[in-house]
This record gives C-alpha cells, structure tokens and sequence, in this order.
C-alpha cells in the first residue's frame, strides 16, 4: 500500500510541475507572439483585412489569439482602432499596393462598419486597387465591399441585399410558467426596454421607433452603396425591397457585384496589379502583423499636448466595472485624471452603449459637467449611445454622432420579480420574515409588492426621469416641453436625431477628434492622443480572473449560437436600481 500511495504522490507531483512548465513554456511563445519589434513589409503587398471576429472598440491584449486561441483569455475581437490605423497606414506605404476584403459574415455594429467604410474610401485616394471576396455576403458584408474595385463573389455563394430587421425575444411566457411574476416601473410610451418580461410581441409606439430608424439608417445605407456602384438610388430601393437577388447570378446580372469567381481569381488579379507571377505565392500581410509594421507618416513629435480619448463600452453598472462595462468608479476616475492632467488640452469621449444604471450615469455625467467647466469634452458616438449612453453624452461641448448610430431613448425604468409562487410551486420552499418597522423587508423577492410600495417605486422612477430630462433639455439649450416630445424613451438613429437636436455633428471619431483639436487651439501634428482607461497588460489578465476567462472560454465553445442567450440572462441577473438602457439586445441584421 506504501508503495501505491508512493508512485500516485509521484504522479500527482509530475502533472503538476508538467502543468507549471508547460504554462511557463506557453507564456514564453505568448510573449514572443506579443513583440512589438518592428517588421519589415515586403515590396509588392498587400493588406489583407480578415474581419472573421467580432469587431470592438479597442483591440484586446490577447497576444494567443495568433497562436490560434484567441478568446481564452478574454473576449475575443478585433479593434476597430487597429483596423482604421492600418488602413490609414497602408495608404502611405509605398509597399503596399492595395487591400484585400476577405469578407463572410461581419460581426460589427452599423457605426463601425461605417467608420471601416470610410477609411477605405480614404485610402482609395491613393489610387492603390481595393479587391473584396465573399462567399457568403451579408447585408453589412455588402455595404463595406461595395466600395471595393472589384467584388467577387463566388459563383456558388450568396449575397443578401433585402433590407435591415431587428428581432427581439419575449419571455413573458416563460415567466408565467416558472410562477415569476415581474413588476414594471417605467416612464416614457416608447421605453421599450421592459416589455419583453410583459409582453408577448412588440408594442405599438415599440414598433413605430424601430421601424423608423431602420428605414433611416437602410436608406442612408443604399444611398452610400449606389454613390459607390453608380447606380441610381430606387434601382437599388426596388432591388432590396422586392429581394431581386436570390444567388450570385443574379447578384452580377443587377450589377451588385462586379465578378463572379474563386478565391484563386480573385488572388490571381492582385498579383497581376502587384507584379506577382501566377505561380509565385502573393504577398499577403494580415493585420496582426501589419501592426508591428513601421508607419511611414507617423510623426511622434516633442510637444507635451495631448487630447485623452475615453472609451466607454458595454452597459453602464455601479463600481469598477470590467472589459465589457462601464463601471461608474472606473470611468469617473479616467475622466477626472484626463481632467487634472495639465497636458490633455481636450478630452474625446468614445461611447458604444446601449446604457444602464440611472446611477452610475449620473456620477459619470457629473464628471462630464467638472470637465467641461476647464477643457474641451466631445463626445464620439459609436454605434449606439442611448439611453444611460445618452445621459453621459449630454453634458458634452459637441455631441459628434454617425447617421446610422442608434441613439436617444431618453427613458428610465425599474423592474422587480415575486419568486413566491416560483419557490413554492416548483422548489417546495417557503419563507417567513420578522421586521422592526413595517417596511424593513423592503426590497424583497419573496413575496408580493403592496399598492404603496409599487407607488413608491414608480414615484422614485418619474424623479430619475425628470432629472434626465432637465438635465437633458438644460445641454441641449431648449425647452423642457420640447424634449419632452422627443424622450419618451424614443430611440432615433444618428440622422433622427441630429435633426431634433439632439446630436449637433454628423460624423465619426476623427472628426470628433478634429474638433477638440479645434476647440483647444492645437495644430495638426502639436498634439498626441492618449487612451483612457488603460488597457491592463496580458499579465494582469491572466492573473486578475483567469477563471472565470476559461468559464467564458468553454461555455462559448459548448454554447455555440446559444452563449448571447447565456450572455442576455446574465445582464438580466445583473440589473440593479432604476435603469436607464435600451431593450438588452437591439441586433440588426
């Protein structure tokens, strides 16, 4: 028995020093992938924009996502800061001819693939060639390549050209079989949010919003796409709205794309533009390593200025927060350092938010109104900004927004579940309470509200709402009454709101950017960008929560399609206090 438990103690001892060597080993080819050392970019080529995962606001510090692990470590995604730079880069450097869109399915809000969109019709000034590919083309797909000079589709391949829809998932039905029953606390006809846990399809004035801003942002879209294939604006209306294109066929026949063919004719063009021999392999640089590439136009300058961009991303929570939050604690203290520092003459503050707590929005929107008070604050919104998103953008000097970006939903709500029934009928739990006053077990899930407490609640939900609309109406320099009729809860795309005054710029970060330029007195080339919060370094996320990373990890592998349904429950699970944010998933398609 002695020598059994001796060669289990052995073998226990060889897993883990195998364990400890092989992570150590791991990190060695991590850090060795992570280099910033510069690479040399061969004369003749070309830069090939694979936009296979979701595009984020700022590339993540995941240097395994080269090594073919990417997401294990955090979320995975690709920067739409790293895209555009790469882009911009690629436009003065001499070694590279032209780009390459290898495009399927485009996991990127409408804002960003507008933003995509334009630093190639920049690039295209160059007079380098942009050639896209696809085999599967989606909506969002098609509308970045339609500035490409050719566009092949494969013969085989499909393209969708049918005009935009939102879906939104009820759960009212589950409820009433699980015995929960929600309590609703809103203001505004429009603040749609809550209606999922109440409902079993949408609301009317629901409906009416989102109709609307579809329409806004696809028309936006078709216009954009018939500029670029000079086509006329209700040939390409009609071609969507009666769903003409049903294969790729079809798609060269109305003149959507202007080849059709594999992915080796579409190599084979580019290496005649670049000089390549058929049989010699094309120079194709990723953005992984274009990145490390050295930028010929980039000038770092001795001046001491900087303008502070401040990326809020995620739903609005109380405290610090994490990667995919904004927490209240966190992004207060980015914007107050961006205010005490002597150096940043302006701030850019970058939303992508569909909202969240009334609270935390508040505490950042009083950092907002502190800076303001000293330095120049833009406001850049993303693809969306409503709601909470909205409230921290108000106090802002200029609110620069893109025509597609969702945005409004000047509302707030509050939500509570009786479990009673649920513990009682399905668990076979129950419970019992002793209290010092008559209302000391208030908040409480375990049994039904009272008249009174209902009122209270919904009284304490209009005071939020006033606050926003006051606050709202007094940064937007106009009437309470007339804000009021365009609050509601009411959600607008960027082109809505711009004509109701609640967005002042049509355009994207760099005009943001231009701006508070602009408004500090900086030249061209006398200031440098600083980005807030900093992103914590690949040590500090594998050592700060790698488990629940690898939770993430695995339920994203087993879930498949199913981990945003994991995903919406979770954010349900975390509401807390009266909430200021959209329905939990707006998803255009």
């Amino acid at each position: 028995m002695r020598q059994f438990f001796k060669f289990v103690l052995a073998t226990v001892v060889g897993l883990i020093v195998f364990s400890v060597v092989g992570f150590l080993i791991l990190l060695g080819i991590a850090a060795a992938v992570s280099s910033e050392d510069t690479v040399t970019i061969a004369e003749g080529s070309v830069l090939e924009i694979k936009l296979s995962q979701p595009v984020v606001e700022r590339s993540p510090r995941d240097p395994f996502s080269e090594l073919g692990f990417g997401g294990m470590f955090g979320e995975q995604g690709i920067g739409l800061d790293e895209i555009k730079a790469s882009i911009r880069k690629a436009k003065a450097d001499d070694n590279i001819k032209g780009i390459f869109l290898n495009l399927d399915y485009l996991q990127a809000g409408m804002a960003s693939v507008e933003e995509i969109r334009d630093a190639l019709l920049d690039f295209k000034k160059s007079k380098k060639f942009v050639v896209a590919y696809s085999e599967f083309c989606t909506e969002k797909s098609y509308y970045l390549a339609s500035v490409a000079d050719r566009f092949y589709l494969n013969p085989q391949g499909t393209l969708e050209l049918n005009g935009l829809s939102s879906e939104v998932m009820f759960f009212k039905g589950a409820l009433e079989k699980l015995d929960l029953q929600p309590y609703i606390f809103k203001v505004g006809e429009y603040k749609s949010a809550v209606e999922p846990f109440i409902l079993d399809k949408m609301s009317d004035p629901s409906r009416e919003q989102t109709q609307s801003f579809l329409n806004s942002i696809n028309d936006f879209m078709l216009k954009n796409i018939a500029t670029a294939r000079k086509k006329d604006f209700a040939y390409l209306k009609n071609v969507s709205d009666s769903m003409l294109v049903h294969n790729a066929q079809d798609a060269l026949r109305l003149g959507i794309v202007t080849h059709l063919g594999y992915f080796d004719e579409a190599n084979d063009f580019m290496k005649s533009k670049t000089g390549v021999k058929k049989d010699k392999e094309l120079k194709l640089v990723n953005l992984g390593t274009y990145r490390k590439a050295a930028d010929p136009e980039k000038k770092e300058g001795s001046s001491s200025n900087k303008i502070a961009v401040i990326y809020a991303t995620g739903d609005i929570v109380t405290g610090k927060g994490d990667n995919e939050t904004i927490g209240g604690q966190s992004m207060s203290e980015a914007i107050r350092k961006a205010r005490l520092d002597k150096n940043v003459k302006a701030v850019v503050l970058r939303i992508n938010s569909p909202g969240g707590s009334s609270l935390a929005s508040d505490v950042i929107w009083r950092e907002v109104m502190l800076t303001k008070k000293v330095k120049p604050i833009i406001a850049s919104m993303s693809d969306v900004a409503a709601s909470g998103g909205y409230y921290i953008a108000m106090a802002c000097d200029t609110i620069v927004a893109h025509p597609n970006t969702i945005t409004g939903s000047i509302g707030v709500f509050g939500m509570m579940v009786n479990s009673e029934n649920f513990l009682k009928n399905k668990l076979g739990i129950t419970t019992d309470r002793v209290k010092t006053g008559k209302f000391s077990d208030i908040p409480s899930v375990t049994r039904a509200m009272t008249p009174y407490e209902k009122m209270h609640i919904q009284r304490e939900v209009e005071r939020i709402y006033e606050d926003f609309t006051t606050k709202a109406a007094k940064s937007r320099r106009m009437p309470l009454a007339e804000l009021k009729k365009i609050a509601s809860g009411r959600v607008w795309s960027g082109i809505e709101a711009k004509q109701r005054g609640l967005v002042d710029v049509l355009g994207g970060m760099e005009d943001a950017i231009a701006l508070a330029a602009k408004r500090a007195k900086l030249k061209e080339g006398d200031y440098r960008l600083r980005q807030l919060p900093a992103q914590k370094t690949f040590m500090e996320e594998l050592l700060s929560d790698t488990q629940t990373q690898m939770k993430t990890y695995t339920l994203r592998q087993e879930l498949g399609d199913l981990f945003p349904y994991y995903q919406q429950y979770n954010r349900l699970m975390q509401l807390q206090g009266i909430q200021a944010r959209l329905p939990f998933e707006l998803d255009i398609q």
